[in-house]
Formats: structure tokens, sequence, C-alpha cells
């Protein structure tokens, strides 16, 4: 799929950040997450996370993340999935993207951002979706520890849903901490209006 770059000249300059990202932009994509536990719908901010979006589109455009699940709960905090099987097999993806922390974009309750290792440049596949504000995980410096996680969307519809998951039981299953005892599967990801 080709990169697309919005050209939004004069929208850009009256467009306004709110507490979770932009407002008003009119050509964000949207994706419908259904799981387990019910659907939720996700704005994707293109505009200040192009890398980062154009990515995970790639992954829904492949259906690859039907039938992952998520395999990290912390209460109070956030969710992560969409790279393991609900035996916690890890899938294969592509090649690591740049990471867009600097984007602006801050982890605030119902924001999606990318997971990654502790290398700065290291985020496939996986995501997370903040339970709460975590101010911590934004971009703070150019080290690894600091540099942060890339906000690329969040939220718009299904808080509750997020909610829910965000409360399922969880335990230990071999090395993985914090797993759902009941895997919480996502079934689908789907674009709304088709690939941009």
């Amino acid at each position: 799929m080709a990169l697309r770059k919005l050209v939004l000249a004069g929208v850009v300059a009256a467009m306004t950040l709110g507490p979770a990202g932009p407002v008003g932009a009119q050509d964000n994509p949207v994706v419908v997450m259904e799981t387990s536990l019910g659907g939720m719908t996700i704005e994707l901010y293109r505009d200040q996370a192009p890398i980062t979006v154009d990515n995970f589109l790639r992954y829904v455009e492949d259906g690859f993340f039907e039938g992952t699940v998520f395999h990290r709960v912390i209460p109070n905090f956030m969710i992560q999935g969409g790279g393991l099987t609900p035996t916690l097999v890890e899938k294969a993806t592509d090649e690591p993207i740049r990471n867009e922390a600097t984007n602006g974009l801050t982890n605030d309750r119902g924001t999606i951002a990318m997971a990654r290792t502790p290398v700065v440049d290291s985020a496939t596949a996986q995501f997370f979706i903040n339970l709460v504000d975590n101010p911590t995980l934004n971009h703070r410096g150019t080290d690894p520890r600091s540099f942060g996680y890339a906000v690329f969307g969040r939220v718009t519809e299904g808080l509750d849903v997020l909610d829910g998951i965000g409360a399922v039981r969880t335990t230990r299953q071999g090395p993985h901490q914090d797993v759902p005892v009941e895997p919480v599967v996502i079934s689908s990801v789907t674009l709304q209006g088709g690939i941009p």
C-alpha cells in the first residue's frame, strides 16, 4: 500500500490539539476492533504519525490481527495485544518501524500506542491502549528509557469495552505475566470505508 500524504494546508493551521490528539482532522482513518468482550472504534492520527498508522493499516489489510489476543493486561495502566495467539505464540511480523513518539501526542486514557522493546525503533505489530493517563510513557528525552512510546490514535467509541478488558482476571503463563485467565481475542480489525 503506497503511503499517502495528507495535504491539509489551511486545515493544519486551524486544527487544535485536544487532550487525546488532533481535533478537526477530517481525513483520519477509523478502524473497528471487535474482541471477545465487545467492539471499539479507533480514530488513527495519520497526519501526526504517518509511519505508524500506515504500518498498522498494512497489518489490518493483511488480516494479521485476527485471532490475536490482548496478552498483557495491567489494571489502571494499559492493555497490550496484537502479536500473540491465544496459546501465546508470537506471530511473525514485518520489519520494525521508526518510533514517532516525538509527534506531540501523549499517552492519555483511551489512546493507542505502539509497544516496543528497550530498543527505540523496534515496534512492529504489537500495540497497547492506555486505561489511564500515562505521562511516564511520553517522549521526554533521546535515550531509550525516556524516548517514549508513539501514540497514533484514540478510542472514540467503546471505552466501556476497554475498561472491561482492563478489569479481567490475570495470571502468569510461563514467561508471560499479566495474562488474562480467559483469553481476550481480537476477532477482527476493519477499516471503515476501506483502505484509503
